[in-house]
């Protein structure tokens, strides 16, 4: 039993019925596949659009890895909203994740004026990879975020088995 003054220090991140929600769909795994590829496309693209912007060499390679890096944001994107429904009720802007899902459009728009820039000519290829610098500025910051609540997810998990520890251990004496 808790005293009556108790207050957590903040407030969890999932309740028991969504953390049990979250561990027991497959989107959570796809979700955790994702995420690094994404991130690895990144580095690989952020690299490959550096040297263009540098040394003026090799639009073409830099210009396929933007796609692919943009092609793994809209699937992670739908897969992610995908999760949110199947965890807490709703597509986007579950209330634990509203601030991640906002600056995740910003993350969008960007890609997706990278795209229109590209598709429709109106932009030139520097113009096109400052546009994807932006985007991945933006895409640091988001993943930045969610790092930050899996953090935070995780050290809910071991306040939550310490105070099922404690409870055990005071039960024990009490018995």
């Amino acid at each position: 039993m808790q005293p009556q003054n108790y207050k957590p220090a903040r407030k969890r991140l999932y309740t028991d019925e969504e953390r049990a929600r979250r561990d027991a769909t497959s989107w959570t795994l796809v979700q955790g596949i994702l995420a690094p590829l994404q991130f690895i496309a990144f580095g690989v693209s952020l690299f490959l659009v550096m040297r263009f912007l540098i040394t003026g060499d090799g639009y073409e390679a830099a210009t396929v890895s933007i796609l692919v890096k943009t092609a793994f944001l809209y699937i992670i994107m739908v897969t992610g909203a995908i999760w949110e429904k199947v965890v807490f009720g709703q597509y986007l802007f579950a209330p634990a994740f509203f601030w991640e899902d906002v600056f995740s459009f910003a993350v969008i728009a960007l890609h997706t004026f990278y795209l229109f820039g590209l598709w429709t000519g109106s932009l030139d290829p520097t113009a096109q990879m400052l546009v994807a610098l932006a985007a991945y500025v933006t895409y640091v910051i988001n993943a930045g975020q969610f790092i930050w609540k899996l953090r935070m997810a995780r050290l809910d998990a071991a306040a939550e088995d310490a105070e099922t520890e404690t409870r055990r251990m005071v039960e024990g004496v009490a018995a």
